[in-house]
């Protein structure tokens, strides 16, 4: 019993193993493209991420009949969600929350003596009848 277990172990670390030592190399390798449609992509990329950088944080290769869309379209936000002029909705907002003012824990609530009889003149008005009544 103890040895089938042993060897069911060891069977398991074997496989385990030899799957981790496999994946390593794959892993370790430097990302070069081997396909040419994979490295056409990632030139494409490349070239967007320099023509992105250069346009400063505006749109990348854009004609003027795309900008005109572009401000109609943040005009038109603006008019909807009612922004006070110069507010920029491509920025995050930023939420500055307050905490409210906490008791500290065990503070008494001192009542006054009219407000105690108050009550417990209400609690002697109230009709002690079941809430039907038996024949």
């Amino acid at each position: 019993m103890l040895g089938r277990s042993l060897m069911l172990v060891c069977r398991h670390t074997v496989n385990t193993s030899t799957r981790q030592l496999s994946v390593t190399p794959a892993v370790c390798k430097v990302a070069t493209a081997t396909d040419p449609i994979q490295q056409l992509f990632v030139d494409k990329v490349r070239l967007y991420g320099q023509k992105s950088k250069a346009a400063g944080g505006k749109l990348v290769d854009a004609t003027p009949e795309v900008e005109a869309k572009y401000a109609a379209e943040i005009d038109r936000v603006q008019k909807q969600f009612g922004a006070v002029s110069g507010e920029d909705f491509t920025k995050f907002p930023v939420f500055n929350f307050q905490d409210t003012e906490l008791e500290p824990v065990g503070v008494t609530v001192e009542t006054k003596a009219d407000e105690v009889e108050e009550v417990a003149v209400e609690e002697q008005e109230v009709d002690n009848r079941p809430f039907f009544e038996t024949s």
